[in-house]
């Protein structure tokens, strides 16, 4: 089944090269965030994705908000380059629409409610005893068994039940973070194990079948403060937006109202710190202050010791101070400076992609082979394509 895209990337010097997935066909079943994140990293990739959706209305995701140009932010970030058909699977005729086009892919990617694909006649064991060289990827919140295997599972729920919110926020408050990182974990795994299960079909001729859980993949993510909770006997505090084990290692608050953040790693650094930003080496001796470990147990003292000294200096020499000391520090930049980043101007990190709202500005994502360029087809409408692909698959 041949893709919409060019077949292969020029580089730089206009000559072809292939890309990575060139002439792989993705077929998923998928709604909201981690499923079409993991299948969108194949697209750019090169690989063709049709992104099975339900008759009227299409994934529910397109609705979430209407701010880009009418279309949802979360849709136009995770949807570009795919195709999208409409399917009723709860008709036979959607079913058989959906049998077709898994007996001409490579990879079958669901994240429907827990045993859904399974009631279809979509699970992966199914499907791979009919097509042997398929890799089936199964995603859901909790797993296919166990306790938890039914339970509904939103990002927030399972930041909550992977202890996530244990250690973030304030000793007062815990807060969630910011993006939906139990989904986006959950697309990276599912991800990266598509690629290497065709990896290791090119060798085999085998397929896999590969199931990612939101939790696990979460739980993955939070490794160490586990290991700090298990053997330290204690949970990692909640220290807001400075680091629980290691200071000066967070925020301070400069004379022109600037908050900037900086980190001491090592020792070394620390005496950089007190003879460079500081000038007073002497802080440095102080029988608080001498380990990381003991700067971390006075870190309200040292905090009052820095604050006091930084509200003197402005953002500006501060950071030349910084940098003078070697000390890594940034500013807290809010979104629209994100887009003006200077950093990822001079790399070239943006692109354009079509949809029906316009022209929009997109990501280069990171991780690609330097002698390609990313597939950046357009973000499809609900359905757009379901007559080409029924043609192909010779449905009236």
């Amino acid at each position: 089944m041949p893709g919409i895209g060019p077949a292969a990337s020029p580089d730089a010097q206009g000559v072809t090269v292939d890309r990575p997935l060139d002439g792989v066909t993705v077929v998923s079943v998928e709604q909201a965030v981690a499923a079409p994140f993991a299948t969108r990293q194949l697209a750019d990739l090169g690989a063709r994705v049709i992104k099975v959706e339900r008759e009227g209305g299409g994934d529910f995701a397109r609705d979430y908000d209407d701010v880009v140009g009418g279309l949802s932010s979360h849709f136009v970030w995770l949807n570009r380059s795919k195709e999208s058909i409409a399917l009723d699977l709860k008709t036979e005729r959607g079913r058989e629409a959906l049998r077709r086009l898994v007996a001409r892919a490579d990879v079958f990617v669901q994240n429907l409610a827990p045993g859904a694909a399974r009631r279809l006649g979509f699970g992966a064991d199914e499907l791979r005893e009919r097509h042997p060289p398929l890799v089936c990827c199964s995603i859901s919140g909790y797993g296919d068994e166990g306790p938890y295997a039914d339970r509904k599972a939103y990002d927030l729920l399972v930041q909550c039940e992977a202890g996530l919110l244990s250690v973030t926020g304030t000793p007062d408050q815990p807060v969630k973070v910011g993006i939906s990182v139990a989904d986006i974990a959950a697309g990276m795994y599912a991800y990266s194990g598509v690629l290497g299960a065709l990896l290791r079909r090119t060798r085999t001729g085998t397929g896999a079948t590969i199931e990612v859980s939101m939790l696990e993949a979460l739980v993955e993510w939070m490794g160490y403060p586990l290991y700090y909770a298990r053997y330290a006997g204690r949970q990692p505090a909640r220290a807001g937006a400075s680091h629980p084990v290691i200071a000066p290692y967070g925020p301070v608050r400069c004379a022109d109202g600037v908050t900037v953040f900086l980190g001491v790693q090592n020792e070394r650094e620390w005496a950089a710190f007190c003879r460079e930003v500081l000038r007073d080496p002497a802080i440095g001796d102080d029988h608080r202050f001498r380990t990381n470990s003991l700067r971390a147990r006075h870190r309200d003292a040292l905090g009052e010791l820095i604050d006091a000294d930084v509200a003197r200096l402005d953002s500006a020499e501060l950071r030349r101070r910084l940098d003078r000391a070697g000390i890594a520090n940034g500013q807290v930049r809010d979104l629209s400076e994100v887009w003006a980043h200077p950093q990822l101007a001079a790399r070239d990190r943006w692109r354009s992609v079509e949809s029906s709202a316009g022209t929009l500005h997109a990501f280069l994502p990171p991780g690609q082979p330097d002698d390609i360029e990313p597939d950046f087809g357009p973000v499809p409408e609900p359905g757009e394509h379901t007559e080409a692909i029924l043609r192909e698959l010779g449905i009236d």
